[in-house]
């Protein structure tokens, strides 16, 4: 038995040597010392040995799985190190190498604008709020004195979700929200997404962005709106722009007027762009129909107001000079670069 036991030890030995992968030293690890492996089987035979040489197979038993236990662990860290050292070769990486430009994301053309206005408004003391873009019928249209039976209400030209609740055909529903609440005076600007039912080509898009604005105050007049949207003008534009008002019709606002701005592309002196006017409509405007106040709880005896409204694709298109309105909506990296 004791020649049995040192032929064990000696074919464990050689087997570990000779393993390649991890997994052969498990096989091993079942093939000697598992419950039918070949030293188990041995030491099944003890019970057929003399009580003198019991003790003496036994302690040499002992010793062979304490060897071959210690081979195991060994060999299976020898296999370990080297299967390391086959990964780190194959994932390796040279330091010293020039790492991969990632091209950094900026501003979009109408983030710009809505951002650049946003901030001519403040600098005048104006706040700009923000109200929801799917909007029940009577922010949309009653309240701003809009009737049942008024164009703007035809669901050709409006997304109605069931006959209260829309997509928002304008910003204008913030400024009512705004004057209910009551806290006067009211100096405010509300940009955002607004959707109307057109086809898109060069120059429509149902859904486009708007920014209104309104002061509320007592005293307020028309040289006041006037006076203010002068004073945008040249911010946005440049000091040397020229604005003119047109006599126009809002239901929201009476008197109503469009403002236009001297032209980019020609300064005023009259080119394709502006078709030879030298001005370009800007916005609408006009003083906050005395209707509108009341039915928001305002008293048109005491108070008074203003409002304008614009098409910001309409500011971008003319601030850059661009011609197609889809291409804001493209995500064209190579058109958005430019800005």
């Amino acid at each position: 038995m004791k020649d049995k036991l040192k032929l064990i030890q000696e074919k464990a030995l050689a087997a570990f040597q000779e393993a390649k992968e991890i997994k052969d030293i498990d096989e091993l690890k079942v093939k000697f010392l598992g419950k039918k492996g070949e030293l188990t089987a041995i030491l099944k035979e003890m019970g057929k040995l003399s009580a003198e040489e019991r003790p003496v197979i036994g302690q040499l038993a002992n010793e062979v799985r304490a060897e071959i236990e210690k081979m195991l662990e060994e060999s299976k860290k020898r296999l370990e190190a080297a299967e390391m050292a086959i990964r780190l070769e194959k994932e390796k990486i040279d330091v010293t190498m020039p790492g991969k430009e990632r091209p950094e994301g900026h501003k979009h053309p109408m983030s710009i604008v809505i951002d650049e206005i946003s901030e001519i408004f403040r600098g005048m003391g104006y706040e700009v709020a923000d109200g929801p873009e799917v909007e029940k019928d009577y922010y949309n249209f009653e309240a701003l004195n809009i009737p049942a039976n008024h164009p703007a209400k035809d669901e050709q030209d409006t997304f109605y979700i069931n006959g209260d609740i829309l997509l928002r055909t304008q910003t204008s529903p913030v400024q009512v929200r705004t004057m209910e609440k009551g806290k006067l005076p009211i100096r405010m600007v509300c940009p955002g997404a607004v959707y109307r039912s057109d086809e898109v080509d060069a120059t429509h898009s149902p859904v486009f962005h708007q920014m209104e604005g309104m002061v509320i105050d007592k005293n307020v007049t028309m040289g006041d709106l006037k006076g203010a949207l002068e004073v945008f003008a040249k911010e946005l534009f440049g000091e040397n722009t020229k604005v003119r008002f047109r006599p126009h019709h809002f239901p929201f606002t009476e008197p109503s007027a469009e403002m236009d701005v001297t032209c980019f592309a020609c300064g005023g002196e009259g080119c394709r762009v502006c078709k030879g006017e030298g001005y370009i409509e800007l916005l609408g405007c006009g003083m906050v129909h005395p209707k509108v106040l009341k039915m928001s709880g305002i008293d048109p005896e005491e108070y008074s107001g203003f409002a304008f409204g614009m098409g910001l694709e309409r500011v971008a298109m003319q601030r850059y000079g661009i011609t197609d309105l889809r291409l804001l909506f493209e995500n064209d990296v190579k058109f958005l670069k430019q800005f």
